[in-house]
């Protein structure tokens, strides 16, 4: 059975209510999806149950060239937030770089040596009743596949994820004081959204309307800036403005414009490559971290590091038609119609920190 296999088969006794204790979590759940994972659960030289530490054990240790790398530890249906500060001080005492925590249904994937609290160091919490089995799999594959531990690629992955988990925790407790700050620079923001709403709609906003819109967007923060004098503050009724040459940043035909810098292209296909390379030169690591997104397509994947990977139900269909490689080692899906170019472009755009529509704009024909 695949792992995904394995995943619904573990849903299924999960929600029948057949598994009652550590010992029905271990052998309904724990060891078929780590034997998916490429662990020989009955090797007890490799997947080693009641490992011994001090005195103590944890329920199983994975271990790679006769080491633990990582500590698996299981508990009863629903108990699984209570053994953190026990599984720690197992991790901590052998210097295990992987801990998880799991009742069958939730999986905590710990890194142990990182700072600040359990749940800091927690870089991921899996719920198998709440996210697609495909989706399951992917992430459980990604810190904890066999051959990904042995390589030290699963801990690299877990400790990546947990940086750019924080960065994105700190970036949003911003938010508040960076709106607060823009409200507070009198006539910015009415400005600036005036001035768009004429780019895209070719009239001059009310500046009455412009000030109501900013206040429903975030009441409480105090007066919103005046209107600026140069918005038009009483007319009669909405003025259309004359037609203006192409600025920089322009949709002129297909291609795509990034942070106001237009780039043609001869068609989707080649938005599609355009926009991924040009996302890379912008962020060295946006196109590892859209590789390990856990859900891309329904049965196939947007990119990868190689073109079969694109197809993992059916490789054969990876060919020069349907992949194109963004740089060496990166290979993009690009047989897609419009919708999903459009998709497959947002994604991009969602994973590489820009506004789509705004900071990245697409025209596929």
């Amino acid at each position: 059975m695949s792992l995904t296999d394995r995943i619904t088969a573990a849903r299924t006794r999960l929600r029948d209510g057949s598994l009652h204790n550590e010992a029905s979590v271990s052998s309904g759940v724990v060891l078929p999806i780590l034997d998916a994972l490429g662990w020989p659960v009955f090797d007890p030289a490799v997947v080693f149950p009641e490992y011994k530490v001090e005195g103590r054990r944890v329920d199983f240790a994975l271990l790679t060239h006769g080491r633990p790398a990582v500590f698996v530890e299981v508990k009863q249906p629903g108990m699984a937030g209570r053994a953190d500060r026990q599984l720690f001080e197992y991790a901590f005492h052998e210097g295990v770089p992987l801990a998880i925590l799991t009742d069958g249904a939730t999986w905590h994937v710990y890194v142990p040596a990182l700072q600040g609290s359990y749940d800091d160091r927690r870089v991921y919490l899996l719920d198998l009743l709440e996210r697609e089995p495909e989706e399951s799999a992917d992430r459980l594959t990604r810190y904890l596949a066999r051959e990904a531990v042995e390589s030290g690629e699963a801990e690299e992955r877990a400790r990546a994820d947990y940086k750019r988990s924080r960065q994105r925790r700190g970036a949003e407790a911003a938010l508040p004081q960076a709106w607060a700050n823009l409200a507070a620079e009198r006539g910015r923001l009415s400005d600036l959204l005036a001035a768009e709403v004429e780019s895209v709609s070719g009239y001059q906003p009310d500046a009455a309307d412009v000030t109501a819109f900013l206040v429903s967007l975030r009441p409480g923060i105090g007066s919103l800036p005046a209107p600026s004098p140069t918005v038009s503050e009483t007319p009669p009724r909405a003025t259309r403005v004359p037609p203006v040459l192409p600025m920089a940043g322009e949709l002129l035909g297909v291609g795509f414009a990034l942070d106001g810098h237009f780039t043609s292209a001869r068609s989707g296909r080649d938005v599609l490559v355009k926009v991924f390379q040009a996302l890379a030169q912008r962020d060295p690591a946006f196109l590892d971290r859209f590789v390990a997104r856990p859900r891309h397509g329904r049965t196939r994947r947007f990119l990868a590091t190689a073109p079969e990977h694109l197809f993992p139900d059916n490789p054969a269909q990876a060919t020069s038609s349907t992949t194109a490689e963004v740089k060496p080692g990166y290979w993009v899906l690009t047989k897609l119609d419009r919708k999903n170019m459009t998709k497959v472009c947002r994604m991009a755009a969602e994973e590489a920190g820009v506004a789509f529509g705004r900071d990245l704009r697409v025209r596929l024909k």
